[in-house]
């Protein structure tokens, strides 16, 4: 049978380095290099990863139990002009399965010569995970560092550690090695010391153990290494020696196919005084290189001057958990304010993710961006944060993640979500323009607020962006002006002028990223928003935006023909029934419409209020200050039974018994007034 018109029935091991070199269609063996929200990267060659799209597979990712190292079998089903590898599913994921193996050589023979699976010694080796008697154990707040730039480093680095080490054997009387007696040498300056031996003193922060020897890969002050110990072939060294754990170790440095390693000739784990001394100079180290040198506000605002002590704690946090290997999880408000405060910090991040992890999925692994519907943290999105991050990190040894609320997270509100994230360690800052309520500082380790009212999240978010990446500053300049829908501070205008966006092209992309928050608004819609706020010339935004004039001009006006007005103790009302006149599951949505038609139709002399009232809430907008709260307590106590709420007071929400829609609308009414 001639194979070559079977290729279904082999499957292919590859010995390339480029994606170019592989062959569409081929079933090729690869191993799980990480997992996101999408789909699972497989690892077809210790420099070629692709994505297993979750659309691909035949069950939900969930059920996956596939574990990061395991062998599995994919399809190559296309191969893009950037680079990236779209895989398919196999239904067969064992090597019996096929009907023969061979081997995909770029420099051999183009069909591929034939694999003897049980022989053949040269095939890359396939991680495996430890034996369960050898797994180490899990706190409940253990956030081993696992990435899937390890992942590339244990599949390429240890391989002629893993052949070196088959022709050893354990001599069980050897000398006990003094560790004493190897110089300590920074991490840093181990370029210099190849064929050395020496030590290093630090954190374990991953164990892997591959099919020869273990790798712990150890970080000090200065840097991390992979160091490969050897005992007896997928036996796993020194069992006792856990992730987090301060190690002091010892071996002879050498050079694999281009990377550093040690080969461990002892290891020892730090205690007291000494793991101390370790924490303290890695503490040391990590605030020098996390800490922004100086704030420089993108322009001239005194408001955004009096919070740089704060913008640079927030900055600080943030660089500090890409440099420790801990996701970035973004949390901010689904509307154009939200989204563009969003991607400037993504906008600042994914660089220094891409400098710090090499691989391919790393801006996906380490940074991500999650809109809220609602206008605080909730409980619900709490809890899906939390499940997320628990099944990362017990399934993939994840580090727990810092999460960013970004407009969404300081009014009391969210204290139960943000409580939620300490229990399990999570780290939790707050960035919002207006003034955050007293309980969130107790469940925040950083808060950025403010009284002043001239300030949008957006342009607190900008600024922190560019204290995160001063070489993104020039990209997020114009991003303030994008915030604003009215009164917007001139040096923000001219900023994005010199950046080149002028008037018209700022409210462009304002309404184009609007309307775009509101599809589908759980979605981060990366690739989208980097499209209208960084990478376009003005024809995709300008588009967007006549949509949007088109669809927002259209309800307005059926919304203006049905504006019952009231006056009362000298304040104009204009009260909108949402759900007769407006259409509740298109666009606009009614917050934003609502902020529309009191731009349009208040007046100057006196002040003006709009309502906008649903089945079983109502939204307020005032040119005068209003405590949403004390308004909610006030119509509580005059309709008593009618569960009166106050739910979101950034979105001057309240919400109440349908029953009784009528006498809440009076009693919030005249407690505005009242207050007013």
């Amino acid at each position: 049978m001639d194979w070559i018109t079977h290729e279904e029935d082999v499957w292919f091991d590859f010995r390339g380095e480029h994606p170019n070199q592989l062959t569409e269609g081929r079933f090729y063996r690869g191993t799980v290099d990480g997992f996101a929200e999408f789909g699972v990267f497989v690892d077809l060659s210790p420099s070629v990863t692709g994505l297993l799209h979750r659309s691909e597979l035949d069950r939900r990712l969930e059920s996956l139990d596939w574990e990061r190292g395991d062998a599995v079998f994919v399809q190559v089903k296309n191969i893009r002009d950037n680079g990236n590898v779209d895989l398919g599913w196999s239904i067969r994921q064992s090597e019996g399965e096929f009907r023969g193996a061979r081997i995909d050589d770029p420099d051999g023979d183009p069909d591929g010569e034939p694999l003897d699976v049980e022989s053949d010694d040269t095939a890359k080796p396939v991680k495996t995970r430890p034996k369960p008697d050898q797994e180490r154990s899990s706190a409940p707040d253990d956030d081993a560092d696992v990435t899937a730039a390890d992942g590339d480093a244990a599949n390429g680095r240890v391989t002629e550690a893993e052949e070196d080490a088959t022709d050893e054997t354990t001599d069980e009387t050897a000398e006990p090695v003094d560790l004493e007696s190897f110089p300590r040498v920074a991490v840093s300056d181990l370029d210099d010391r190849v064929g050395d031996e020496v030590s290093v003193e630090g954190f374990v922060v991953d164990v892997y153990q591959t099919s020869g020897p273990t790798v712990f890969e150890v970080r000090d002050e200065t840097g991390t290494v992979e160091c490969a110990a050897f005992v007896e072939a997928g036996v796993r060294a020194y069992p006792e020696v856990e992730s987090e754990d301060a190690v002091r170790l010892a071996g002879e440095v050498e050079l694999r196919r281009g990377e550093l390693q040690i080969e461990t000739e002892a290891l020892d784990v730090l205690e007291g005084e000494e793991a101390a001394a370790v924490q303290g100079r890695l503490d040391d180290a990590m605030t020098s290189r996390a800490r922004p040198e100086s704030v420089e506000p993108l322009a001239e605002h005194a408001s955004v001057e009096a919070l740089v002590d704060e913008i640079a704690d927030a900055a600080e946090a943030i660089r500090r958990a890409v440099f420790d290997g801990r996701p970035v999880v973004v949390r901010h408000a689904a509307t154009a304010d939200g989204y563009v405060a969003g991607a400037a910090i993504e906008r600042a991040v994914l660089p220094l993710v891409r400098e710090e992890y090499a691989t391919s999925d790393a801006e996906y692994h380490y940074f991500t961006r999650r809109p809220l519907d609602d206008p605080m943290y909730g409980m619900d999105a709490a809890t899906n944060d939390v499940t997320r991050m628990l099944q990362g990190r017990d399934r993939h040894d994840e580090k727990l993640p810092l999460v960013l609320l970004v407009g969404t997270g300081s009014t009391a509100e969210s204290t139960d979500g943000l409580g939620l994230l300490g229990v399990y360690g999570a780290r939790r800052v707050v960035l919002d323009a207006a003034t955050a309520d007293e309980e969130v500082a107790d469940v925040s380790e950083v808060l950025v607020d403010s009284e002043a009212d001239d300030l949008s999240t957006g342009v607190l978010a900008a600024n922190v962006a560019a204290a995160v990446n001063p070489q993104v500053r020039d990209d997020v300049k114009h991003l303030p002006a994008v915030s604003y829908w009215e009164q917007t501070p001139a040096a923000y205008l001219q900023a994005a002028e010199e950046a080149g966006y002028d008037a018209d092209r700022v409210r462009e992309m304002r309404e184009a990223v609007a309307l775009e928050a509101y599809y589908q608004s759980y979605q981060d819609k990366r690739e989208l928003i980097t499209d209208l706020l960084f990478e376009d010339g003005g024809g995709l935004a300008g588009h967007v935006s006549e949509q949007f004039r088109i669809k927002l001009d259209a309800e307005v006006e059926t919304a203006e023909a049905n504006l019952e007005t009231r006056e009362a103790e000298g304040v104009h009302f204009a009260v909108l029934d949402t759900d007769s006149y407006t259409h509740r599951f298109d666009f606009p949505p009614t917050t934003l419409l609502l902020d529309e038609l009191h731009r349009r139709n208040r007046v100057d002399d006196a002040p003006f209020v709009t309502v906008g009232v649903g089945t079983d809430e109502l939204h307020i907008r005032s040119t005068a200050p209003v405590d949403v709260r004390s308004v909610a307590a006030a119509a509580r106590e005059a309709v008593p039974g009618a569960g009166v709420t106050a739910f979101g007071i950034r979105d001057g929400r309240i919400e109440f018994l349908s029953g009784m829609r009528e006498d809440v609308l009076n009693a919030v009414v005249a407690a505005v007034a009242d207050q007013i």
